[in-house]
């Protein structure tokens, strides 16, 4: 079989305009995602028991179902209960940063908890209180033991948002369809969105490696 390079070559710009799509709403997921993962992993390790509770709730459903559920329950079920319709932006940064911050607050949890309990004991002692303690000794040695998982749900989310193409959201999976309806050559362009989606994933790992030298995270 005869590949078509010269088809290939001149769908990559369509495809790049995609692939920044992609990078967007990956970026913006995450983003929202640590936020919400912050919050729910601290939750998880808080006393306060009614809270830990709900946080253990919303971690095993979102991880407990797949991210392409949660998209059709945000962008085809959410409008039965609102009574207007959801835009598809709002739809796929909602339901990924959503899916993102369940995996981020494992994430950050097991991060805690890998900071020895010595050293919450010497910041209480010293009159901080468990905020501060969390804020200005714990996290600042858990965010550097936590940057290699964050590396690798940025690269998982960068895969997993094409599933946001069902919704008719135009990003790399979504532009690949297109140019496919319009040439019939599938092979040639399901291989070029293989490679744009290669290269992005490398260019996260590299980044990702040398964040880890930077932080001396070993």
């Amino acid at each position: 079989m005869n590949l078509n390079f010269d088809l290939m070559v001149n769908s990559f710009p369509l495809l790049l305009a995609g692939a920044g799509i992609t990078i967007e709403i990956t970026a913006l997921s995450v983003f929202f995602g640590m936020l919400i993962g912050c919050m729910v992993g601290i939750a998880r390790l808080c006393t306060i028991k009614p809270l830990r509770y709900l946080a253990n709730v919303y971690v095993d459903f979102i991880r407990g179902t797949p991210l392409l559920v949660q998209i059709f329950l945000v962008y085809f079920a959410l409008p039965t209960i609102t009574g207007s319709r959801v835009d598809p932006f709002f739809a796929a940064i909602s339901a990924c940063s959503i899916n993102s911050g369940a995996y981020v607050a494992e994430i950050f949890r097991a991060g805690i908890q890998s900071i020895d309990k010595g050293q919450m004991e010497a910041g209480r002692s010293l009159g901080m209180t468990w905020v501060q303690t969390m804020r200005y000794i714990i996290m600042p040695q858990a965010f550097k033991r936590i940057i290699p998982p964050l590396g690798n749900e940025f690269i998982a989310m960068l895969k997993d948002s094409s599933l946001v193409s069902v919704i008719g959201f135009e990003e790399l999976t979504r532009r690949g369809q297109l140019i496919i309806a319009r040439t019939y050559a599938s092979f040639e362009i399901w291989l070029a969105v293989a490679f744009v989606y290669l290269i992005m994933t490398f260019a996260v790992a590299r980044f990702t490696g040398y964040l880890e030298r930077r932080f001396d995270t070993k």
